[in-house]
C-alpha cells in the first residue's frame, strides 16, 4: 500500500499560504478549510477517472467526487469532448439555446413529478427560488425546514435548533436578520409525529416542508419507513407544499432522483450537482400548475444571466446520458454497499462502532454506537476519532469528505483496483484510530 508522506506536501502548504492572503480562510467554501480535521488543505491540481492528484504528484482514490457531480469519474471522456465542443461555439450567450430544451427533456422524462424545469446556476439559488414559488402559490410564509438538513445558504434556512421538539428559528450565521430567520419552523429529522403537531399549530402558515429526502449532511441518514409518506399527508391534509431537495440525491442514487425509489411525489423538485456534470448548473422544477406561477409566465420573479449556459447544458446532458445506460445503478449501487459492507468489516475487527448505509452512488459511515436517525445522533457521534480516522486514510492515499457530518460518492469509474485500495487502507487505518 503506497503512503502519502504528510510532510511532503510541500507545494499544497506553499499554495494555501498564498490562497490566505487573497480568499478568507484561504478558501471559497468552508469545509476545505479542514477546519473539523485538523491541518492544512490538500491542494487538487487535476482528476481523472476515481482519482484526484494534488500539487506535489501524490494520488488519491476519491470518495469526494467533487461533493457527488463526478457520478461517471472525473474528466470523463464524453463529457470533456461535449464541454470542448460547447466551449468552442461560445462560452455563453445571455439568450436561448436548444441545448436548454435537451437537457430538460432528459431531467421532464425522468422524473414524473416534474412537468416544467428551471435552470439556474447553484443548489442554493435552487432551492431560495422553490421556497420563493412555493409562498407565491400558497400565499403563506413560513417554511418547515428539519434540523441538520443543507439546503444551502439562503438567509431563511441557515437556522439553528432551540430546546424541544421545534421551535423558531434563531439565525446560525451572522448577517442573517432575525426576522428571516424567524420565518423557518425547526424539527427533528425522521420525526413524523413531531411535524405532526407542529403543522397543526401552524396550520394556514406553513408555504411549505422542506427536505432532504435522504440527509446527506448529517452523515448519510436514510428515511425511516412512512416517514415521507407522512409528509405527504401531511401537506395534502393542510394545503401546504412539499419541496424535495434533491441537489445531492437527484440523479445520485437513482435514475430521476430519490422519489422514484421511494414512491413519494413532491410537488417541487430542487436538483443539482449531477445535472451539471461538474459545471455549475442546478435546477427546480414541478407541475404546470405549480410552475405556471414563474415569469414569465406568472408573476414569481426569478432570473439569472448564466442560467441555462450551453457549456453546462452540454456537460449536463452528456452526464444523464452516460447514467441513463442498462445497469448503470444497479452496478453503482453494488460498488457503493460494497465499500459500506467494507468499512463495517474492517471497523469491526478493530473495534470500532460504526454505523453505515449505503444508495446508489452514496454511502456514509459514523463513528457511533448506535443508528443515526436525526441531527442529535450525529453530533453524538465521534467526530475527534473521524478526523484521525481522516487523516490516516489521507497518508494511505485516500481522498475522504473532511467532516464527519457528510456523505461518500461513489462513480461507476470506480474499478476494483481503487475499491481494493479504499478497503486496504480501511482494514489498516481503523485498527490504528485512536481517541
Amino acid at each position: 500500500m503506497p503512503q502519502v508522506d504528510s510532510r511532503s506536501r510541500l507545494r499544497s502548504a506553499a499554495a494555501f499560504e498564498r490562497a490566505t492572503a487573497v480568499l478568507p480562510g484561504g478558501v471559497n467554501s468552508p469545509v476545505r478549510a479542514f477546519k473539523a480535521v485538523g491541518g492544512s488543505p490538500v491542494f487538487v491540481e487535476r482528476a481523472a477517472g476515481p482519482y484526484v492528484f494534488d500539487l506535489d504528484g501524490a494520488r488519491y482514490a476519491d470518495l469526494v467526487g467533487s461533493w457527488g457531480p463526478a457520478i461517471v469519474g472525473h474528466a470523463h471522456p464524453a463529457v470533456v469532448e461535449a464541454v470542448v465542443r460547447a466551449a468552442e461555439k461560445g462560452i455563453s450567450f445571455g439568450a436561448c439555446c436548444e441545448a436548454e430544451a435537451e437537457l430538460g427533456e432528459l431531467i421532464v422524462g425522468a422524473l414524473p413529478s416534474i412537468e416544467l424545469v428551471r435552470f439556474v446556476n447553484s443548489g442554493t439559488e435552487a432551492t431560495m427560488s422553490a421556497l420563493r414559488l412555493a409562498r407565491a402559490v400558497t400565499g403563506r410564509t413560513k417554511t418547515v425546514k428539519f434540523v441538520g438538513c443543507y439546503h444551502g445558504h439562503v438567509d431563511s434556512l441557515l437556522v439553528a435548533a432551540g430546546s424541544g421538539a421545534a421551535t423558531l428559528g434563531t439565525p446560525d450565521s451572522a448577517g442573517v436578520p432575525k426576522s428571516f430567520a424567524e420565518t423557518t419552523l425547526l424539527v427533528a429529522f425522521n420525526d413524523a409525529a413531531a411535524v405532526d403537531r407542529l403543522m397543526s399549530e401552524h396550520a394556514t402558515d406553513v408555504a411549505a416542508i422542506v427536505v432532504e429526502p435522504i440527509a446527506g449532511n448529517m452523515g448519510f441518514v436514510p428515511p425511516v419507513d412512512g416517514f415521507l409518506q407522512k409528509l405527504r399527508s401531511i401537506c395534502d391534509r393542510q394545503g401546504s407544499l412539499l419541496i424535495f431537495d434533491e441537489v445531492m440525491t437527484g440523479f445520485r442514487v437513482a435514475w430521476g432522483g430519490y422519489q422514484n425509489v421511494c414512491g413519494v411525489t413532491p410537488d417541487i423538485t430542487c436538483l443539482g450537482k449531477v445535472i451539471g456534470g461538474g459545471m455549475p448548473v442546478a435546477a427546480y422544477g414541478g407541475s404546470r400548475d405549480v410552475m405556471n406561477h414563474v415569469s414569465p409566465l406568472g408573476s414569481m420573479y426569478q432570473a439569472g444571466t448564466l442560467s441555462g449556459s450551453p457549456v453546462g447544458m452540454a456537460a449536463g446532458t452528456a452526464t444523464l446520458k452516460l447514467c441513463s445506460a442498462d445497469g448503470f445503478y444497479e452496478s453503482l449501487s453494488q460498488k457503493s454497499q460494497r465499500l459500506a459492507d467494507g468499512f463495517s468489516r474492517a471497523a469491526g475487527s478493530a473495534g470500532d462502532a460504526l454505523q453505515t448505509n449505503a444508495c446508489g452512488g452514496m454511502f456514509g459511515a459514523s463513528f457511533s454506537v448506535s443508528p443515526v436517525r436525526n441531527f442529535e445522533d450525529a453530533k453524538a457521534c465521534d467526530h475527534k476519532r473521524f478526523a484521525i480516522f481522516f487523516n490516516l486514510m489521507l497518508d494511505r492515499g485516500v481522498w475522504l469528505p473532511p467532516s464527519g457530518y457528510e456523505a461518500m460518492f461513489v462513480s461507476s469509474a470506480h474499478d476494483d483496483e481503487a475499491i481494493e485500495l479504499i478497503l486496504e487502507a480501511a482494514n489498516h487505518c481503523f485498527g490504528e484510530v485512536v481517541s
